[in-house]
């Protein structure tokens, strides 16, 4: 009968053993590696029934509520998107510059001079503007919180409000 000592080692082990335990070590040392870093993650899972995030929950009120984290892609986005947006309200007022007309006001300005105003129609301005952006009319409701042009009704609706005056404020 043979004793454990006298049979032969695994082919991939070394004679002496250690290489299977080198192999098996780095195998749980790589799991355990594994399973520290996915309870990590699973912490900062705010879908995660396991456990509770640990990052702190802004209140209403708070510096940064409502505001993505400094530095993340999130952030990013959102400068992005502001930089686009900017660019169409810019691109729409040129638009009201190369197609309406300038009439000047008898009216008063914010800082008191006269107002030189260039004014179209929404019909003749969603017509030109339709080759360039199908969202005139949310980028000219961003113009008109931004204070560069002026428009009666909350929303302009194609063929309803083609009479709708729309003001450009120089």
């Amino acid at each position: 009968m043979q004793t454990e000592s006298d049979l032969s080692p695994p082919p991939q082990c070394s004679d002496d053993g250690t290489a299977c335990v080198a192999s098996v070590k780095g195998l749980k040392e790589n799991w355990q590696k594994w399973s520290e870093e996915r309870q990590e993650y699973q912490k900062q899972n705010p879908f995660s029934h396991d456990t509770k995030p640990t990052t702190v929950v802004l209140q209403r009120g708070q510096d940064g509520y409502g505001k993505p984290l400094q530095g993340s892609i999130t952030e990013q986005r959102g400068k992005d998107a502001h930089t686009h947006i900017i660019r169409e309200v810019q691109q729409l007022c040129e638009v009201i510059r190369d197609i309406g007309e300038p009439r000047g006001t008898n009216g008063r300005g914010r800082g008191g001079d006269n107002m030189n105003v260039i004014t179209v129609e929404f019909g003749k301005l969603f017509e030109h503007y339709v080759t360039i952006s199908n969202k005139l009319v949310g980028v000219l409701l961003r113009a008109r919180k931004q204070g560069l042009v002026l428009f009666q009704g909350e929303m302009l609706w194609q063929g309803q409000d083609d009479r709708v005056v729309i003001t450009l404020l120089q």
